[in-house]
């Protein structure tokens, strides 16, 4: 089969190349999914995962990306509630060969059923932006009915989906983000704008809730919005500035098939729009890495046709 793979760490995108490897193995609880689209991090080559596997040994060449739509062609040993044949969607391990390639082996677990009326370029968006949206909002932040969020990026991957989110259960939503991302913003829903490069960030007010994805400064200013008892949320890095009364979690996304599937019916029916930018072919997986080549919405590698 063809991957994309990686061998060295100081490269970067232009260690990366389309190569012949060998089809991949199914272990226990695994399954053989044929990747259909793929989605990927950009700064996912930073990762030590990408290089190493959980015990620190060297794993390259290595396959990136982690977010898959596709079809399930082969159930390793022990492997229920999937079946040959059917569509998945879902999310790779992360020390383990990706999903830039045109088979990979998954975790049964980590995939959930995908409806037949879902295409797999919008599926490949969903895995890691939606979870980590949804456990960033409710799992760690507890937002509820009436309470207000400050989303940073809100015109993002995660930050768009968040924003949509939050409006879904009655919240008041504040997002930020540079200019461009004005009017992408505010079609998603959000109540107040933020330019974080021409407005005051502490005009936000007081929150419950502060979602961050960005980290540096912005979240270390954004612990003194939150109010007694709220939270603050950050995928981005360990916060080094707590709230005066609440709590500051850094979290990193978590597989879930249950929420996974939440997900997808919100997609069905309307109420979630993942933004899916450019769609490119498997060759062009490299240059999609690059710095400055990221378009609005997210890049999505089509490896095989439906």
């Amino acid at each position: 089969m063809q991957a994309i793979t990686v061998r060295d760490r100081d490269a970067g995108p232009a260690g990366m190349s389309l190569t012949d490897m060998p089809h991949p193995h199914a272990a226990e609880n695994d399954v053989i999914v044929r990747v259909h689209a793929a989605g990927f991090t950009p700064g996912e080559l930073d990762w030590p995962a990408t290089w190493t596997d959980r015990a620190g040994r060297d794993r390259t060449p290595s396959v990136p990306g982690h977010e898959l739509s596709g079809v399930v062609t082969e159930l390793g040993y022990g492997t229920t509630g999937l079946s040959v044949g059917q569509r998945v969607f879902g999310l790779a391990d992360w020390a383990r060969n990706g999903t830039l390639a045109e088979y990979t082996a998954v975790e049964a677990r980590n995939l959930a059923p995908l409806p037949a009326d879902i295409d797999h370029t919008v599926a490949a968006a969903l895995p890691i932006s939606g979870l980590t949206a949804w456990q960033g909002l409710f799992d760690h932040g507890r937002l509820t009915t009436g309470q207000t969020v400050l989303i940073h990026g809100a015109a993002g991957g995660v930050g768009s989906i968040a924003v949509q989110l939050a409006r879904e259960v009655g919240a008041r939503v504040i997002g930020t983000g540079r200019s461009a991302a004005r009017d992408r913003a505010l079609s998603l829903g959000v109540d107040t704008f933020i330019d974080l490069q021409t407005d005051k960030l502490e005009d936000a007010g007081e929150v419950d809730v502060v979602f961050d994805v960005i980290g540096g400064d912005i979240l270390n200013r954004s612990a003194a919005l939150v109010r007694p008892g709220g939270t603050l949320v950050t995928i981005a890095m360990p916060p080094e500035v707590r709230p005066r009364d609440g709590r500051a979690i850094f979290f990193v996304v978590e597989p879930d098939r249950a929420r996974l599937t939440d997900l997808a019916a919100r997609v069905r029916d309307g109420r979630l729009k993942p933004g899916v930018g450019a769609v490119r072919p498997l060759a062009e997986a490299p240059s999609a890495f690059a710095p400055g080549s990221s378009t609005p919405g997210k890049t999505i590698i089509r490896v095989a046709e439906d």
